[in-house]
């Protein structure tokens, strides 16, 4: 992997509903989006870091505090609620093709992050990038604990009935979570697609929101949490998790 380029490409569009300008909210008394940029440059497998955003005052964050890494406007038309994780990375590797011609290699690599994730173990994305070799894509994963599949259920909106979301036994009749299969859950922690994946060059494929994973898909788990900010708890617990050092360590 050491001879293959890889990038790390960090989106962080302006626009959230769920909490409006989360990605440079302050967490920890610094901008969220710069805890993502700070692992990316901890990373010793990415050649270049790169944010991708529709965001003024994201951009103007990148080019003052971060001189060594490269800014991507992205047009308005992928920055929507509706606009595609892939269209956009895709946008991204195009736009720094001609600074960067080792990115139109179809193995090189690259890692998506998401600006609003202020909490990842340390080396989480050379993990991911370990893991490449061989396969179209590496994402990164949790343990699913005491939210395991097995203990999901129906209710039935008018009476509340409840039943097992699968089979004919509520929660496959286990009771103790320690007894439970091994089930995971993706954390946003990092995804890594080669180009050839991204750009829907693998064969065998079928259509989809997932296609740009390609066909050989593995997974790492996150030796520690990750925190991905969707909410104002989200933002709370981060907080205090950075905060935090003997947590974070």
């Amino acid at each position: 992997m050491n001879d293959t380029p890889a990038m790390a490409l960090i989106l962080a569009r302006a626009g959230s509903k769920g909490l409006p300008g989360k990605n440079i909210a302050p967490i920890a008394g610094t901008p969220c989006i710069a805890w993502t940029i700070e692992h990316a440059l901890a990373a010793k497998r990415a050649s270049l870091i790169a944010v991708s955003t529709d965001d003024r005052a994201i951009l103007d964050l990148v080019r003052s505090r971060y001189p060594g890494v490269a800014p991507v406007v992205r047009p308005g038309d992928l920055a929507s609620d509706s606009a595609r994780v892939d269209d956009a990375a895709r946008h991204a590797v195009q736009a720094l093709g001609a600074e960067h011609p080792e990115f139109r290699r179809p193995d090189a690599a690259v890692a998506i992050l998401y600006a609003n994730v202020p909490v990842r173990p340390a080396g989480l994305l050379d993990a991911a990038l370990a893991a490449l070799p061989g396969a179209d894509s590496v994402q990164t994963y949790q343990p699913a604990g005491k939210h395991h599949p097995w203990w999901t259920a129906r209710l039935d909106p008018a009476t509340g009935e409840v039943r097992p979301w699968e089979g004919d036994v509520l929660n496959h009749n286990i009771f103790r979570r320690q007894d439970l299969p091994p089930a995971f859950v993706p954390d946003g922690g990092a995804l890594v697609v080669t180009r050839r994946a991204l750009f829907l060059e693998v064969s065998g494929v079928a259509p989809g929101p997932h296609a740009f994973f390609g066909k050989v898909r593995r997974g790492v788990v996150s030796p520690g949490p990750v925190i991905d900010i969707d909410t104002r708890l989200d933002a709370i617990v981060a907080d205090a998790m950075l905060r935090d050092t003997t947590v974070t360590a």
